[in-house]
């Protein structure tokens, strides 16, 4: 039985590297085509088109306009090479079969307020995923191409115990839909990258439900990015998410330690929380080794709303608010279940999901404005 069960897991786990695998091949060519339009690289261009590949395009006075992939590498060949022409690009989603692919691209170009949408066939061929078509479509958008990241955590239980937990849902859906709908682009980090734990799921709740049958948002959650993969200097703020997840991997990960205080530091951006997520921001120092809460006014999940004698608190590898308070923080909250949230100069938090609107208007207030 030991034999077959470890086959079976085997199996497996060689099945998840493969896709794994794949997945980013996909996701490597389709970089090419993002980069080589971004950048007028006609060569990124072809290496992520099969040759005799054609875009499906659409034209005011034609009914479908077909153009050779030739043809729109040469579009690119008029701009000056590797410089940025305004474009900026976005996997959606990937989803392949053997050797065949379906990918979808979000394709910015704010100066001119469109939005395009992009959609991919692909197929391996001689060892190599190709793009074989591409099919697009604009319209009129808001989008400004200013990006927010989202930190989350990969812990699916409390500590070591068997004790399940997750991201809370609630709150990055509040936070996320209010980002979006004021024209930002919103990314996911999380320590290890990839899919995470989810709670505190409201399908009753419309907003909820709205984004959980919505691909795209949850093809996102399942491929979240790692650190290596960041560029802090296109970010305007990070988020730390909230939910019992977020109390551990996180407030120790050096790397998204690092990326936030560089959004904080260098690109004078926003450090922001919610709940528990405020655990995520008690380890970090400034480049003069102080405590970044040190003589600020935080919110978040008090301890004493904490159930104290439930299972779960006995993994708790600190508390939040006797954390901040020991580092020179002032940490203030409200009663249970009403919306909270403290600004102290570019440090926005909040204590609790139904806080997580008001901490996201409050970070765009404080954008537009310093722009």
């Amino acid at each position: 039985m030991k034999k077959i069960f470890l086959a079976i897991l085997f199996a497996l786990l060689s099945n998840l590297c493969f896709s794994q695998s794949e997945q980013s091949l996909i996701k490597n060519c389709i970089q090419n085509y993002i980069e080589g339009t971004s950048y007028n690289k006609p060569d990124n261009i072809s290496k992520a088109f099969y040759s005799e590949a054609n875009l499906f395009l659409s034209h005011k006075e034609k009914p479908l306009w077909i153009v050779p992939i030739s043809e729109y590498v040469s579009w690119f060949q008029k701009g000056s090479k590797g410089v940025f022409n305004g474009r900026l690009g976005k996997i959606l989603s990937i989803e392949f079969y053997n050797d065949i692919a379906i990918a979808k691209a979000e394709i910015l170009i704010p100066e001119k307020k469109q939005e395009f949408m992009d959609m991919f066939l692909l197929k391996k061929i001689q060892g190599e995923w190709k793009i074989i078509s591409k099919s697009a479509s604009s319209k009129a958008s808001n989008k400004s191409g200013k990006r927010i990241l989202f930190i989350v955590s990969n812990a699916h239980y409390y500590g070591s115990s068997t004790i399940s937990t997750g991201n809370s849902f609630a709150e990055i859906v509040n936070a996320y839909d209010t980002f979006v709908n004021s024209g930002y682009t919103v990314d996911f980090v999380s320590p290890k990258g990839g899919a995470i734990p989810l709670a505190y799921i409201n399908t009753s709740d419309s907003l909820q439900k709205q984004y959980l049958y919505n691909r795209d948002f949850m093809y996102a959650l399942e491929h979240t990015m790692n650190p290596e993969e960041i560029n802090y200097k296109t970010y305007k703020a990070v988020h730390y998410i909230g939910g019992g997840s977020a109390m551990y991997d996180v407030p120790e990960n050096s790397a998204i330690q690092r990326i936030a205080m560089q959004v904080y530091e260098d690109n004078k951006g926003i450090i922001s929380s919610v709940c528990h997520g405020t655990a995520g921001i008690v380890n970090l120092k400034t480049k003069n080794g102080k405590f970044l809460v040190q003589g600020k006014t935080i919110s978040g999940y008090p301890d004493s709303f904490e159930k104290q004698d439930g299972e779960y608190f006995k993994h708790f590898p600190f508390l939040i608010q006797k954390t901040i308070e020991e580092r020179g923080g002032t940490f203030k909250f409200s009663k249970g279940n009403v919306s909270h949230v403290e600004q102290d100069g570019r440090i926005v938090t909040g204590q609790n999901f139904q806080s997580s609107n008001g901490v996201a208007l409050k970070i765009i207030e404080l954008i537009e404005k310093n722009n």
